[in-house]
């Protein structure tokens, strides 16, 4: 493909924080992006709408039951529909698809990722649970087909932006930097009381309500951790977290020199997707500037590991390996949706995804079914705990 043809894209999770924010750099630049297939789960409305607004090809809903709803929204388009998990699968491995932005959340989106990757495709990655849950299988599988994988979490792109042009070997470590979320220095009996719609309210970002609560929870600097060592090639004791409330510097590299290299710039989520989606080009926007007058100082501290439990145990399956990851994030998938039901306390998420690394049995090297039979185990364990609390609590 030639820097001056438009690269053709397949938006997976259109509809969604990150999608929706994609589709505005896409509007931003018509000469250099040309949107081939966009995908929503149950949301067919506005992906009817964005289907029509952007011509795209093919419009998919992976929840089979609104078919029917989206078939009739898109009559007369002339716009392809699909449904379920193999119609995504096929879709980004379309001749007409030079790149695949996925961001559904969750475990949902690692096969669509794993299906791009055995086609080559550039992959813009927005689901850390991807490398979360497969990292290992991920990386080595994109080793082999040639397939790009460029990170679109604001903390990894800062740190791919600081790596272009190292020599890999020269990294020290890393640094994720963390907002610290809406609860920064609460303790926990502030936490014990607090609400979704509390924890929904973050400072800085503007983000989808399951990012959100794992933002609070300081499990998705976590889960970033253990993205971040597959996504990089490091080891455990070369990953580190840093409290950076104001959300400047998206993250550091130290070097075996001692220097520190660091990515800066407002928190807005269009422009490490805009990077990815460009990469390796730097297109011109119109974003807001970052200015130091703006800003009386820039601080950094330690995360309270003791308050905000979730850290501390994704670390724990971060060094544990194998399974432990993907029954980390199962768990925490099932917790967060119990949370933003008000079924289960801030502080019970914690507790509940503790009992679940703890029940669910451990697998040295899984394979891809060894991983699906433990995200199955860990979220039913996960489902059956949040029953009791609801029970004991009301």
């Amino acid at each position: 493909m030639s820097e001056n043809s438009r690269q053709r894209l397949a938006l997976l999770g259109s509809t969604g924080s990150i999608g929706t924010q994609a589709l505005e750099v896409v509007a931003a630049h018509p000469g250099r992006f040309e949107v081939t297939v966009l995908s929503a789960h149950k949301n067919v409305e506005l992906l009817a709408q964005q289907a029509r607004a952007v011509g795209a090809r093919l419009a998919i809903t992976t929840d089979e039951s609104r078919y029917e709803t989206l078939k009739q929204l898109l009559d007369g388009s002339g716009i392809e529909v699909g449904a379920g998990q193999s119609a995504l699968q096929e879709a980004v491995q379309r001749p007409d698809v030079d790149t695949v932005l996925g961001a559904i959340v969750g475990f949902a989106g690692l096969q669509s990722t794993l299906a791009a990757i055995e086609a080559g495709k550039k992959i813009a990655l927005a689901n850390k649970e991807t490398l979360v849950v497969a990292g290992e299988l991920v990386m080595k599988r994109a080793a082999e087909t040639g397939a790009q994988i460029l990170p679109v979490d604001s903390e990894h792109s800062a740190l791919f932006q600081c790596l272009v042009g190292e020599d890999p070997d020269a990294v020290e470590k890393i640094m994720l930097t963390a907002s610290g979320g809406p609860f920064l220095g609460r303790k926990p009996n502030y936490l014990v009381n607090v609400k979704a719609s509390h924890a929904l309210q973050h400072p800085n970002w503007t983000m989808g309500a399951k990012i959100s609560i794992d933002s609070a929870t300081l499990m998705n600097k976590g889960l970033e951790m253990i993205e971040a060592k597959w996504l990089f090639g490091l080891r455990d004791e070369q990953i580190e977290v840093v409290v950076h409330p104001q959300s400047i510097v998206h993250s550091l590299v130290q070097f075996c020199d001692g220097s520190l290299k660091a990515q800066l710039g407002l928190p807005d989520m269009k422009l490490p997707i805009q990077y990815a989606l460009a990469y390796p080009q730097r297109l011109p926007n119109t974003f807001k500037r970052f200015d130091f007058k703006d800003y009386g100082k820039l601080t950094f501290e330690a995360p309270d590991l003791k308050t905000f439990r979730n850290l501390a145990l994704a670390i724990e399956a971060m060094n544990g390996g194998g399974n432990m990851p993907c029954i980390l994030n199962a768990a925490n998938e099932v917790v967060v949706g119990a949370f933003l039901q008000n079924k289960i306390g801030f502080l019970e998420m914690s507790e509940t995804i503790e009992s679940v690394l703890q029940g669910v049995p451990f697998v040295a090297h899984p394979d891809l079914q060894a991983l699906e039979d433990s995200d199955t185990e860990a979220r039913y364990v996960a489902a059956e705990l949040v029953k009791k609390s609801a029970l004991t609590n009301y």
